[in-house]
Parts: C-alpha cells; structure tokens; sequence
C-alpha cells in the first residue's frame, strides 16, 4: 500500500528553506530563554533518560480529546470545562520541552517542527479563547473554537509522527551498533600505537570508535553520537588527564568518556561503551555482556 497524495506535500516540508529566516529569528529567542544549561538538560529529558516531550503531550491532548467528547453530550458542559481548562495547563511545560528538542535538530528536523509548533500552539491559543468563552456561559463559541483547536493539534500530531518516526527527532541514533557489532573480543591496535590524552579513531566491523589512551588506561566508545550520529571524534575534548574527561559534540552533547553517561545534553541516551583490555601488546574491546 502507498503513502496516500495528500500527505506528500508534509515530506516537501523537510526542504521549504522559505522556512530558514523565520527559523532562524526563532531561534535566536529559544537560545535566550534556555540560557540555564540546568534548565535545557532537563526539558531535553537528560535525567530521564529519554525525552519528555512525548510524554508531556499525553496530558494536554488527553484532555482535549475528553473534552471533545464531553461537547457531543448533553449537560456535560463543566465537565468539558474542566478538561479543556486541564489541556490549557499542561501544554505549558510540554511546550517547552518541544522548543528545547527543536532548537537542537537539524535543519530539516526544524523546518517541519517549526510548522508542528506553529499549528499546536495555534491550537493552545483557540484552546485558552475556548475555556474563558465557556468560563463566561457562551458554551456555543467554547465548542466551537474548541473543535477548531482539536483539528489542529491532530494535524500537529501527524507532524509529529513525521519528526519522531521519519525523521528519528529524540532517536538514539547509536542504537544500530548494538545489533551489528561482532561477537567476541576484537584486537584495535597495540597500545604503545596509541597517543598520550590523544584520542584516535578506530574501526572493528565497520563501526567506528572513539579511542583515548591515558596511561595503561584505555577507552572506547562507539563514534557515534546518540543525538544525531555525529562522529565523537569530531568533538572537543575536555580534561583528558583527569578521571572525569569528556568530550563535546559539534552539536553541543556532552558525554564522559570512561561511562559514556550523558553529562549534558541534548543527548539523552548514553553513548555505546565498550569493554577494553590489554592481551599482550593488543588493546581488545567487546560490547559490554548483559
């Protein structure tokens, strides 16, 4: 079965580059606002491990679907009330959440997300119109805008299936090298070959690896960022001879090299490690077993 017409137009989405100077002045205004590292780590979803803007959308649109249900049913008018009022609410931090994870993509990612956004927050603002008509007793208009919000934030949603299952917005784009990498332990040099507090890049099986030698200690990370697939390697590395050394992404992820925990995002997900150890004059790496 084919992709239906109708929805072709959203994938051209993906190269309106008509889209780029308003993106651009937007996200100027995101920056600012998520100035607090602290502040950005957490709407990203870092101490949660995945992103939160997906879950944080269960509320407001919840809410909204109930309340459209309530409006077909005779005297359940406060009910309805309630539950659009709750939609109002909860879309704040779930807003917020998605303007973190926007501001971090790529540019294709930001071109549909900016018109998702632009829908779902029209949808909050006719929301917001809807409940103080309701709150005032003109329930005909709080229906009727509400139902004009319902439509799109439905809409918006399917554009947010595309950045989330088309284009693997919040994905960790990793993950593929756990499913492809051999079996086993695997040579990647010797260590006497490998730089001092240098890191190099490697290679067993076709993927890539992050390698840094510090002493008799070496680390190895797959070189692929989980955010975008970025390659680590291209990244800033920070205080290589301490125990915590960390190496920055060009996209602004931060990981520890000896754990490969995310220490700032907007990485969610840890970087791949690998165990290492010395067999001789070889450095051997294997994926950690379960």
């Amino acid at each position: 079965m084919r992709e239906l017409r109708i929805l072709k137009p959203i994938t051209k989405l993906e190269d309106a580059a008509v889209l780029d100077g308003v993106i651009a002045r937007v996200h100027g205004v995101v920056d600012a606002v998520l100035k607090p590292r602290e502040l950005e780590d957490v709407l990203h979803g870092v101490p949660a491990g995945h992103p939160l803007h997906p879950a944080m959308i269960l509320l407001p649109a919840g809410s909204w679907i109930g309340a459209a249900v309530l409006d077909l049913v005779p005297g359940a008018e406060r009910g309805a009330r309630v539950l659009v009022g709750t939609g109002v609410l909860g879309a704040a931090p779930a807003i917020a959440a998605g303007w973190a994870d926007w501001a971090r993509s790529d540019r294709q990612q930001q071109r549909v997300g900016i018109v998702h956004a632009a829908l779902n927050e029209t949808a909050w603002v006719l929301y917001a119109a809807s409940w103080l008509a309701r709150k005032r007793g003109r329930d005909g208009l709080g229906k009727a805008l509400g139902f004009a919000g319902f439509g799109l934030v439905g809409f918006g949603g399917y554009l947010g299936g595309h950045l989330g299952y088309r284009q693997a917005v919040g994905a960790n784009h990793a993950d593929a090298v756990v499913h492809t990498f051999p079996e086993g332990w695997h040579a990647i040099g010797e260590l006497d070959d490998l730089p001092e507090e240098e890191p190099v890049r490697g290679e067993v099986g076709g993927t890539p690896l992050f390698v840094l030698r510090r002493g008799g200690r070496v680390d190895v990370l797959a070189d692929v960022s989980t955010h975008l697939g970025e390659p680590l390697s291209d990244g800033v590395l920070t205080d290589p001879g301490h125990g915590r050394a960390t190496i920055t992404t060009t996209r602004g992820s931060v990981f520890e090299i000896a754990t490969g925990e995310v220490v700032h995002g907007p990485a969610t997900a840890p970087a791949i490690r690998f165990e290492t150890r010395i067999n001789g004059e070889l450095v051997e790496i294997r994926l950690p077993r379960p």
